[in-house]
């Protein structure tokens, strides 16, 4: 409640107590939800994008029409194979905004065969992602190997 406090602090009786039911209502999302989901959410990682023209970047872009969440996910791979940068952009909720930050921090740094086996498992563990949030993490998956072949075709095609 100190925190709350904090936050509200200095603002009208009528308006703290807004402020107070306002932080109250976010507070079930940080009961039902591991801290590091909460983390990603709250402070996500490389979002952004990079130039999809550039013949080293690999560009996916997945979406779950039953949830509605859309998740583009781009990686720059270096001359010996080596995902370089990561940057995603998503359009859904919690879970699959923490599945993608966490997705580019974990490629970062890695050979493109080492990322081609990212499951979802391991997504879905480190965020402790509850079962009915388990599609996040499978298209945080889907949007790496999409990146990916985008990747491995232009580097065909050139």
């Amino acid at each position: 409640f100190s925190r709350t406090e904090k936050v509200c602090k200095g603002r009208p009786s009528d308006t703290m107590l807004r402020c107070l039911r306002a932080l109250r209502a976010l507070s079930p999302f940080r009961r039902m939800y591991h801290p590091n989901v909460v983390d990603h959410y709250e402070n996500p990682r490389n979002v952004g994008s990079l130039d999809a023209k550039d013949e080293n970047v690999g560009t996916g872009l997945v979406g779950a029409p039953a949830c509605g969440d859309v998740m583009k996910l781009q990686i720059r791979i270096d001359d010996e194979g080596t995902i370089q940068e990561a940057k995603f952009k998503t359009f859904g909720c919690g879970s699959a905004i923490a599945s993608s930050s966490y997705a580019t921090e974990w490629l970062k740094g890695k050979k493109i065969d080492e990322a081609a086996k990212l499951q979802n498992q391991e997504i879905a563990s480190h965020l402790n992602l509850p079962p009915v949030k388990l599609h996040c993490s499978m298209l945080a998956e889907d949007a790496v190997k999409a990146a990916i072949e985008n990747y491995k075709k232009k580097k065909s095609d050139a």
